[in-house]
């Protein structure tokens, strides 16, 4: 007599009923979309009822421009990825469309006579942004539909790597005219056209991370003495770390940022970490990383040269209040700090803040704009939707079953947080004010399209996770050999040997 059928929740919570077509959720992630359109429609309606005492009649076009350029984005994710994340895109369109909506209030600023401005739809910094989501979303589109398996980018790991590396140098190299805004060399400028290229390269560093940390896990779990209950490893494996911090601090000298180079050591240390689950890598990372940030500061105050502007910034973190600073160099932390306190707990009101008090609250402090209007509730819940993002990130990385997918998907994931925690954390004076911008929300084309690109990797990795046929392929070709591989170092490797 056969065995009855199982019914019990397969891979990726799939139903295992035989003759049962697997559910790929898109309906679900349809109906997000659309929640999502109508919560922004809101908070648009309510900005203009708070900026100008009126709601246009056009009010609801640009969230009719946002839903159009998603139902495409939602068609491509049904026909090329069916079985990807149904909660990712929901989750990032409503963060860019409070970024897009946001951005259209700075433009309905009135002047200091209190005219009103142009509330044009295309105008300002709102249009572009507009225009630079369309781009952003069509770029992420061909992505998805040209990485047809994650796996393959595992195959240009060196070259990926090298131009992630250039792109990183090339500001460092140009004249300061060319490269250099607000004291950070982060840019390419050229007329009135500016790119920032590292936006770019974490993605690439991260399939080269991902690649060389799948190759030498085994040499780097290796364990030499154990301290305090913590296994450290051996002291000839600390090269690659050594290497990636110098280059880290390099880019703090002569970039004049911390939270790019922040942003690149965090990187490879994490994704080292998920690929040993040694948490001494953790520690030897953050005491090397802050070991270079007090060497830096202390050679800014004695020798000053290419220490000079790291050290200002330190010194504006550490008392932005003191003599003429809330005036001059420190007016931008002040503002922000300002406009934070301002909002409260529940904020002024959509449209009824004064993001014309926050230098650059268009890019580097929109967060702190946003949360004048919207308070510490809103932010909070803001925060929960980044965290959703990271979260299902992570629940990617988890569920897909070769080595690379689990670090890539695992490093692109905290990408995002670490970002959030650079900008975050440079605003509200918990580290040193950064030039890093707000994922999905500050303007500019660089961020939104890296940003992007990034969430299409997430979603055709969270894809291959969830195909119960791919996932069962794998199952039964590792059951041939053995138990299915549970943990990382157990899980196959060939796309990547």
């Amino acid at each position: 007599m056969p065995p009855p059928a199982s019914n019990a929740p397969g891979p990726a919570g799939q139903s295992a009923s035989p003759g049962r077509r697997p559910r790929t959720r898109r309906n679900v992630e349809l109906a997000l979309l659309g929640f999502s359109l109508l919560l922004l429609l809101g908070y648009s309606a309510a900005m203009e009822a708070g900026a100008l005492d009126e709601i246009t009649k056009d009010f609801w076009i640009p969230t009719a421009i946002l839903g159009a350029i998603f139902l495409g984005a939602h068609l491509v994710i049904r026909f090329f990825a069916p079985y990807a994340d149904p909660v990712l895109l929901p989750t990032v369109v409503l963060i860019n469309g409070i970024g897009v909506t946001y951005l259209r209030r700075v433009d309905l600023l009135g002047s200091e006579s209190s005219a009103k401005a142009d509330p044009s739809i295309f105008s300002g910094w709102g249009g572009k942004q507009l225009l630079w989501t369309l781009i952003a979303v069509v770029l992420a589109m061909v992505v998805l539909v040209v990485v047809r398996d994650h796996r393959t980018l595992s195959r240009y790991a060196y070259t990926l790597g090298l131009g992630g590396v250039v792109l990183v140098m090339i500001p460092v190299v140009l004249p300061a005219k060319f490269s250099e805004i607000n004291g950070a060399k982060l840019w390419i400028k050229v007329g009135g056209f500016s790119l920032q290229p590292g936006e770019f390269a974490k993605v690439m560093l991260l399939v080269f991370f991902a690649v060389y940390l799948v190759r030498k896990r085994e040499v780097l779990s290796l364990a030499s003495k154990r301290f305090m209950g913590i296994d450290f490893p051996r002291g000839r494996d600390l090269g690659p770390v050594v290497t990636v911090w110098l280059l880290s601090l390099m880019v703090l000298v002569v970039s004049k940022d911390l939270g790019t180079s922040l942003m690149y050591f965090g990187m490879f240390v994490v994704t080292l970490y998920i690929a040993t689950e040694r948490g001494s890598w953790l520690i030897i990372g953050l005491g090397m990383f802050f070991g270079g940030v007090f060497a830096a500061y202390f050679l800014g105050a004695a020798i000053g040269g290419p220490f000079a502007n790291f050290y200002q910034r330190a010194e504006i973190w550490l008392d932005p209040f003191s003599g003429d600073r809330p005036y001059d160099d420190g007016y931008q932390l002040v503002q922000s700090l300002l406009g934070l306190g301002t909002g409260g707990l529940f904020g002024a009101g959509p449209g009824k803040g004064y993001p014309d008090e926050i230098p650059e609250v268009h890019s580097d402090l929109i967060f702190a704009g946003v949360g004048e209007e919207i308070g510490l509730f809103g932010l909070t819940a803001l925060l929960v939707l980044y965290l959703l993002v990271v979260e299902r990130g992570l629940r990617a990385a988890l569920g897909v079953r070769d080595s690379f997918g689990k670090l890539f998907a695992g490093g692109l994931a905290f990408t995002v947080a670490l970002q959030l925690f650079v900008i975050i954390g440079g605003i509200t004076r918990l580290i040193p004010l950064t030039g890093q911008t707000t994922p999905f929300m500050s303007a500019g084309g660089s961020s939104l399209m890296s940003n992007w690109i990034l969430i299409a990797l997430l979603l055709r990795i969270s894809a291959a996770a969830r195909n119960p046929a791919s996932t069962s392929a794998t199952v039964g070709v590792s059951a041939g050999r053995g138990n299915p591989p549970a943990r990382l170092h157990e899980a196959p490797t060939e796309m990547i040997r």
